[in-house]
């Protein structure tokens, strides 16, 4: 059964909105401005700001419980002389935030600036010692952790630039993050990996299809029996081969993928394009588009295997 353009339509849902975009971007703004003020104010040299994380992938989607965010990288680059500690760079960035919005939270890796409509700006901070030197995260209990966001951007944008150049890659981990959001936020028990981790295993397992539900159920199939064999997920930048599985079950995940695989299967195999979206909702909730199509079948052409409607209006790409 083709879903495809009930796909398209449910990207187009899941999507963060542009309203909620320039919102992003209006805090972004305006905490970049109010840091570049404050370390002016005490004569430091200003450090540089670096949009990261899904939001500058445009990976980003619409989270159920309203609490949309976007990460931006904070970056000082000094001798290593001059490096001051982790403590200093979190306390620098939270005594220039103060009182901006409805509360700062200083985390290990980040300061989380949190607004009243529930989204919220993570400034992690990072040292280099030149321009050629690869950035270290600066955490509060681990001390100075090297890690390149602008190196995973470059390994991801290249990997949709071999892939394909349809963006289907990019709704594929769309799709992964929506199957998360609506069953963490379903059963808040479940702890499924994180956006970040199956962004890494739809790159690493992508199957491109000219229909979006073939390509991600083979894509989940792939990352499903990957995982079966072997349950790790490399970090394909620094730092390198940190496995990022490591704390999660292995059988509540493979559970998770096995059950979302099943009902993918089901999906494609439905007599119809209604039932076909009953078994997606399964997995998605009920953003994903219903099709109405219930009195309607499909034929399988066992000599061409594919499906044929006799005059659907949905039998298309």
């Amino acid at each position: 059964m083709n879903t495809h353009d009930l796909f398209q339509k449910f990207n187009e849902t899941i999507k963060l909105d542009t309203v909620k975009k320039e919102s992003l971007e209006t805090s972004r703004g305006a905490l970049r401005k109010k840091i570049n003020k404050y370390f002016d104010d005490n004569s430091w040299n200003k450090p540089i700001f670096k949009s990261q994380g899904s939001f500058d992938l445009n990976t980003i989607i619409n989270p159920l419980n309203g609490k949309y965010d976007l990460d931006d990288g904070v970056y000082y680059t000094c001798s290593f002389q001059d490096r001051k500690t982790t403590a200093t760079y979190h306390n620098r960035i939270v005594n220039a935030v103060d009182g901006h919005a409805s509360s700062v939270v200083d985390k290990n890796t980040c300061v989380r600036v949190v607004f009243a409509d529930g989204h919220h700006i993570d400034l992690p901070s990072y040292w280099k010692e030149n321009s050629y030197s690869t950035p270290q995260l600066a955490h509060k209990t681990e001390g100075f952790i090297e890690s390149d966001p602008e190196a995973f951007k470059k390994w991801l944008n290249d990997k949709i630039s071999v892939s394909n150049k349809t963006g289907q890659l990019k709704r594929l981990i769309r799709y992964f993050k929506a199957w998360k959001d609506y069953r963490e936020y379903s059963n808040s028990s479940v702890k499924l990996p994180s956006g970040f981790i199956l962004t890494i295993l739809a790159c690493d397992n992508f199957k491109e299809n000219v229909q979006d539900d073939i390509s991600l159920k083979e894509t989940l199939e792939a990352i499903y029996y990957s995982l079966s064999l072997s349950f790790v997920c490399y970090r394909p930048t620094i730092p390198m081969y940190e496995d990022l599985l490591s704390n999660y079950d292995k059988k509540t995940v493979l559970d998770e993928f096995g059950k979302f695989l099943s009902i993918a299967e089901e999906a494609l195999e439905a007599e119809s394009k209604n039932k076909s979206s009953e078994k997606w909702r399964k997995v998605f909730g009920d953003r994903f588009p219903l099709a109405d199509d219930k009195n309607k079948t499909n034929i399988f052409n066992v000599n061409t295997g594919t499906r044929t409607g006799i005059n659907f209006p949905w039998n298309q790409n």
